[in-house]
């Protein structure tokens, strides 16, 4: 083993290990070669023999980089000074191309997430017009907030869910109030879409730490609104009585139909592939028999109905409310009656207009394409953007999106962001599609977390507008409750902005999606399980639960609401204020690693995972090309590292071979020194 280089006092036995007199004669013939690299230690003060190695492998390691600044994206290609004229001219026509390369594939990521809407609508429509039959259900807030999470994550639409209630309250079996909750719920459902779009950005562990923080920052926002709001609601009816005032004081007609955007370009597209009539939910959720055999794809596209006043046989019975329009044939009872008949004219030109299958399989079948068309489409625009965004170009991009203005205005650049996706979102007349637009542009960087949020939150508010102006178009029988309705759902999503917007301090979504982002970028399973924990099976526990009642829901869920909220108070305390604490509630060591650690959870699904990767080619390829990279990392760590027995690394790296490649997923902060 090499002594340690003398650092001040050439004479002084500086010497990690043996002071043999054989290593002092070493040190003295290679001394003064060392002298030269070690200078800038000599600064620092000697080092003692019984220091770590560790200091000095740590003195000599760049620092780590901020995972979420926004990455420099650097223009690899030939400058446009060094071209000639014939290079420029293929350059302008490359960037003419890619730019109508990235319309048409927006123009895809919007269709398929229409049909991956109508999709979801065929597999769960029925069900979700049944869970609204229930009035006793419906009239308990929680249960209603839960239905409308459920429904809209069914549906993937809030405008069918409020569709659904809009007709439910014109038939008097639901009251606005008790439809306020699941509004809430919608608005919550509504943000699945583009947490589902987070994830297919998986591929690079940065870019989906900001592809899923910039996704999730509007299911948190949405849920901070809720639990916030829905108590005062409960209590106070303010939501309630602010819109019942608005539409009281206006003399309202029926106006013409709300302007179609957006549809006017994909619905040709769309109409091609499927055609449903939502019509056949509203009947089911409006207690009406005959829709539950009716299927939800329409066949006949353009029909006619006519009324017509028939003779028709009544029961005997039967009171005529005239003389005049009843006469009796022997046994047999005739009167006038107005029939409704319908006549089918044309038929539908989508794909399915002549199947046989039932909506179920239409509607999987739908589900799997629409997933692989939206998958295809959104990785191929991040390539497209990532090539485009290069250079100059991300420069002026980035700094017109993100940059503040001066003192004093700088909180002024956030309100005109939500104006701006205020004003996007009415145009694409979907908050979805929106959100999910700007999701891979977080991710490669060009949007900050910072600058996505008050985006999202003018999302948040041009899909209210849109509602407002469909409610204005809606018939006499329905403009009240339906303008209503969207009134409360305008003013929730207000409300939730003045809590968790204007006050730098407030704005708790930020830190939470940069926390589960830190999270899902380690442990990417983390990401699904996200997902189903808070669309689908929360829900789902909360309202059975609340099929059994108020007492069952208020003794199992306020415990676990309370043991939540001592855990976060707790969490808070310890990085914040740990001396405040009892010496035992410092930290979680006290409990099983499991309960407060997802590594023992990783290890097995890795594991797992590692275990299926025997019998498939795909994913044995992806654990042995990430086995060289990780291997070629340490191999260049380990030129950094010093070891106190000269076998160690041979030792090592035998061991190495013999580990096997666990998963395809490596973690972050692993380490890497030997001591």
């Amino acid at each position: 083993m090499a002594p340690w280089p003398e650092v001040e006092k050439p004479e002084t036995n500086n010497y990690i290990g043996d002071s043999s007199k054989q290593n002092q004669n070493m040190a003295g013939k290679e001394g003064e070669n060392h002298k030269g690299n070690v200078a800038s230690l000599g600064n620092k003060g000697e080092i003692q023999p019984a220091f770590s190695t560790i200091a000095l492998i740590d003195e000599t390691r760049p620092e780590e980089e901020d995972p979420w600044a926004l990455p420099e994206l650097q223009d690899t290609g030939v400058k446009w000074s060094e071209l000639d004229t014939k290079g420029k001219i293929i350059r302008v026509l490359y960037g003419i191309g890619k730019f109508i390369m990235l319309l048409g594939l927006l123009y895809m990521f919007v269709c398929s997430l229409d049909v991956l809407s109508s999709a979801f609508q065929l597999v769960g429509g029925k069900a979700a017009g049944d869970i609204f039959k229930d009035d006793s259900v419906l009239s308990n807030p929680v249960a209603g907030l839960v239905i409308g999470v459920l429904v809209t994550v069914m549906v993937q639409s809030s405008s069918t869910s409020s569709s659904i209630v809009v007709s439910m309250v014109s038939s008097t079996l639901l009251t606005v109030r008790s439809a306020i909750p699941i509004i809430m719920g919608a608005n919550i459902g509504t943000s699945v879409t583009n947490t589902i779009v987070a994830l297919m950005q998986a591929g690079d562990r940065n870019e989906f730490r900001r592809a899923f923080a910039g996704a999730t920052i509007h299911d948190f926002f949405n849920w901070l609104a809720v639990f916030a709001l829905l108590p005062i609601e409960v209590i106070s009816g303010y939501l309630y009585h602010l819109t019942n005032v608005i539409v009281e004081s206006f003399h309202l007609e029926s106006g013409e139909d709300a302007p179609e955007l957006l549809k006017v370009i994909t619905d040709p597209f769309t109409k091609l592939i499927i055609e449903l009539d939502k019509s056949v939910i509203n009947a089911i959720a409006t207690n009406d028999e005959s829709a539950k055999n009716k299927s939800l794809v329409k066949i006949w596209c353009v029909t006619e109905t006519n009324v017509t006043l028939q003779n028709v046989t009544i029961p005997p019975s039967e009171n005529c409310t005239s003389p005049d329009f009843c006469w009796t044939e022997g046994n047999v009872t005739w009167t006038l009656k107005n029939i409704t008949e319908t006549d089918y004219i044309s038929k539908c030109q989508h794909l399915f207009a002549n199947s046989d299958l039932p909506d179920l399989a239409i509607g999987l079948i739908l589900l799997a394409l629409s997933l692989l068309v939206l998958c295809s489409c959104l990785i191929m625009i991040v390539k497209l953007l990532n090539s485009v965004l290069k250079g100059q170009v991300a420069s002026v991009i980035k700094k017109t999106i993100n940059t503040d203005f001066p003192f004093p205005f700088t909180w002024l650049a956030g309100y005109l962001a939500m104006l701006a996706g205020a004003g996007m979102t009415f145009v694409v007349q979907s908050s979805s599609v929106f959100t999910s637009a700007i999701t891979p542009l977080v991710g490669i960087g060009v949007i900050s977390i910072e600058r996505s949020y008050p985006l999202t939150l003018g999302a948040n508010i041009g899909t209210t507008t849109t509602a407002i102006l469909a409610a204005l178009a809606s018939p006499g029988s329905t403009l009240k409750y339906s303008l209503q309705i969207a009134l409360c759902h305008f003013f929730f999503n207000v409300s939730g902005i003045i809590l968790f917007y204007p006050i730098p301090f407030t704005r708790l979504p930020i830190r939470m999606c940069k926390t589960l982002g830190n999270i899902t970028a380690q442990y990417r399973w983390f990401a699904i399980f996200y997902l189903l924990v808070c669309f689908f099976l929360l829900p789902l526990f909360v309202f059975g639960l609340s099929l059994a009642g108020w007492p069952v829901l208020l003794g199992v869920c306020l415990p676990l609401f309370a043991l939540f909220i001592a855990v976060v108070v707790i969490n808070v305390m310890q990085k914040r204020r740990p001396h405040s604490l009892p010496e035992k509630l410092q930290n979680w060591d006290f409990l099983p690693i499991w309960m407060h650690s997802l590594e023992p959870w990783d290890n097995i699904i890795m594991s797992s995972l590692a275990f299926c990767g025997k019998h498939c080619c795909g994913f044995c390829k992806c654990c042995k090309v990430n086995a060289e990279q990780e291997g070629a990392k340490d191999k260049q760590l380990k030129t950094m590292e010093v070891y106190e027995n000269t076998m160690a690394m041979a030792d090592e790296e035998r061991g190495g071979r013999r580990a096997p490649a666990v998963a395809c997923v490596d973690k972050t902060g692993t380490n890497n020194t030997a001591l």
